[in-house]
């Protein structure tokens, strides 16, 4: 039971019993098991904290691989495999593994990412029993080493420009993958520095002179630790961070490979050089091929979460022990966390980890169902694209934001290594980028939003998703989106009439929903107005969605928030009743008040919030720290992220 008591908190108010094992089994849920797991193995090769700053570029290179294979051996990296080819034939369990392992070096955690969930994802969801047979048993033990070559140097996010061409040679039954200029380099390749042997590749496929569109290749780069003829691989060198991961740069020179190279599940080559797809729309086809790989952005989103929650609880653990200036007449210096400004820094930051925390557990168990088959509806994945792409957007800025305020929050010392705010910053950087750059996943978002998931989504480029919108789709979004019809909604659940959001409770959490709900579809209806306004006056639908780009960032945003709220919200009321459901509950509000009050301005310029009713919010959230303040030090004891992997002596003790 946490005992941490404090009199900051408001006079009559009864501090929540906070039961920390019980709520770590909360957190843990289903996957506790292979969270323990992963926490075990996080222990025993806690030494490569210290090695990541004391060996040698290469020597650590080679570190972070054995211990990645060692890993495997234990069972942690293979949980989404097949059982028959040695794996555990859970997604959802490879997914809560992958983010228990961002407690501990990230360069381990992406290594195996790029080894057992991109290399090893596109092999199991691209590829047939062929490809399943050949390489998936040694793959998942780690001792076939691969890289996931899509990203060139020219074309980023744009994967359907790739400039890598793969072409058909009939006679010879081969495809000839060739770099067609430097822009067509494949670049920042985890893995293709050192160690891959093996590389999926994708390229530009062409038949009989014909472009088919993207197709993944699988390609071998080394044989016997040499690079094999054709192909060129430069090291990417020393980066920002994640130094104990080889990236390279891959050119190929006419390389053949047979023509059992492509990994055909969508689509194949005959003998003779027909080609055959059960999808005949080219867009849709590299749509759901591109689909099958969503699992990478839930775990970065999930590893971020998780970051988070490493820099939180050294920056919480160092405010309840470290002293300041003596407060009032009392001799004793007070405690960092008794301020009032240190609890506004940290603890929306905690309530917020916590929601997004939840969230994740709803994506994950979505992608778990759409993987195992259970929800086999093309609406449902959509879904799942979608919401995959706005939370993994969310989840890591939110972890860039947290590290930055806990090492400021921990002042001098926690700018020394030691205390792992330098390899959090350095390594986590780069999550924001990779597997989707933010923005561009929340134009994602936006798209399914606009179009309602509809199926004609998957064929459409940006400028047809824009024809789409205006011709088909606004008069519906605007329809679905009014603010008569959502108010007529909200008034069914609180009081107020046309007053609802002056009238309802703060703590209310339907008002907080409403509130969310509401300022998420004025966006959407604004954009669906601006873009048919823009194309009615027979502008470019190009220049049109240019312009309106920042309204269709914030619409995803504030639909992503509106998640995860709902998410929290939902979580909390299933709990029993007790210490841990109310101190969630006291969360839960200061996720949403939070939320609101960082966006008040919106609010305000709409009509939804007075100024009155603004300042009630900024004093409930300034209540609500006070109340979370004494439950801190349990509030992140809960995560259950190990002692060995804080490595702060002097910061927590």
């Amino acid at each position: 039971m946490s005992t941490d008591r404090t009199p900051t908190a408001p006079a009559g108010y009864v501090q929540p019993e906070l039961d920390v094992r019980a709520l770590t089994e909360v957190l843990d849920g289903e996957y506790a098991e292979i969270r323990d797991l992963v926490r075990t193995n996080l222990v025993t090769y806690a030494s490569v904290l210290e090695e990541a700053e004391e060996l040698g570029f290469d020597a650590y290179r080679e570190r972070v691989r054995d211990i990645v294979v060692e890993m495997a051996a234990t069972g942690q990296t293979g949980m989404g495999f097949p059982k028959r080819y040695g794996g555990g034939g859970d997604v959802g369990a490879s997914i809560a593994a992958f983010e228990t392992a961002a407690f501990g070096d990230l360069s381990v955690l992406v290594k195996t990412g790029v080894q057992f969930g991109l290399f090893g994802g596109a092999i199991l969801h691209l590829g047939t029993e062929r490809h399943h047979d050949a390489y998936l048993p040694d793959l998942i033990t780690g001792k076939l080493m691969g890289c996931f070559a899509m990203t060139e140097t020219g074309h980023g996010s744009n994967v359907q420009a790739l400039g890598t061409i793969a072409r058909y040679d009939a006679a010879a039954q081969e495809f000839v993958i060739t770099t067609e200029g430097d822009q067509a380099r494949k670049d920042y390749i985890g893995n293709a520095a050192r160690h891959g042997e093996l590389a999926v590749v994708f390229a530009q496929l062409e038949v009989g002179g014909q472009s088919e569109g993207v197709h993944a290749f699988v390609v071998p780069i080394r044989s016997g630790g040499e690079v094999v003829p054709g192909v060129d691989i430069e090291d990417d060198g020393r980066k920002m961070g994640l130094n104990g991961v080889d990236n390279g740069r891959i050119r190929f020179d006419g390389v053949r490979v047979p023509r059992e190279a492509l990994l055909n599940r969508f689509a194949d080559v005959t003998p003779e050089g027909v080609y055959k797809s059960t999808i005949d729309n080219p867009d849709r086809r590299f749509f759901t091929m591109l689909g099958t790989l969503v699992q990478g952005r839930v775990s970065v989103g999930g590893a971020g979460v998780n970051t988070a929650k490493v820099a939180l609880t050294v920056a919480t653990k160092y405010a309840l022990r470290r002293r300041q200036f003596a407060a009032g007449s009392q001799e004793e210096e007070q405690l960092l966390l008794d301020y009032g400004l240190h609890q506004r820094r940290l603890l929306p930051l905690i309530a917020q980890t916590y929601a997004l925390h939840f969230a994740q557990d709803v994506l994950r168990a979505q992608l778990h169902n759409v993987f195992s088959g259970l929800e086999d509806d093309p609406q449902a994945r959509r879904r799942l694209e979608a919401r995959a792409a706005g939370t993994k957007a969310l989840g890591t800025w939110h972890a860039t934001r947290v590290i930055q305020e806990c090492r400021e929050a921990c002042g001098g010392a926690g700018y020394l290594a030691v205390n792992r705010f330098a390899a959090l910053k350095a390594d986590s950087d780069i999550f924001t980028t990779f597997e989707g750059d933010n923005h561009v996943l929340l134009q994602l978002v936006a798209k399914g939003l606009l179009t309602d998931y509809a199926s004609e989504f998957e064929d459409l480029d940006q400028l047809g998703m824009v024809r789409y919108v205006t011709g088909l789709a606004v008069e519906t979004v605007i329809e679905k989106t009014s603010a008569h019809k959502l108010l007529e909604r909200v008034r069914d659940l609180l009081p107020g009439g046309d007053e609802w959001d002056q009238e309802a409770g703060l703590l209310d959490s339907e008002y907080q929903l409403a509130m969310l709900r509401y300022r998420e579809e004025h966006m959407l209806a604004g954009v669906a107005r601006r873009l048919k306004a823009g194309v009615d006056r027979k502008r470019d639908p190009g220049a049109v969605f240019s312009e309106v780009q920042d309204h269709v960032i914030a619409v995803a945003h504030a639909h992503v928030e509106r998640l995860v709220l709902e998410a929290f919200v939902e979580k909390t009321r299933t709990l029993p009743e007790g210490g841990n459901k109310v101190a969630l509950g006291l969360l839960c509000d200061l996720y949403a008040l939070s939320t609101i009050e960082a966006d008040r301005a919106w609010f305000m310029e709409h009509g939804r919030l007075t100024v009155q009713r603004s300042k009630a919010i900024t004093r409930e959230v300034t209540d609500l720290c006070r109340k979370v303040r004494p439950l801190a030090g349990g509030l992140v004891g809960a995560w259950g992220v190990p002692a060995a992997m804080l490595r702060a002596p002097d910061l927590v003790g």
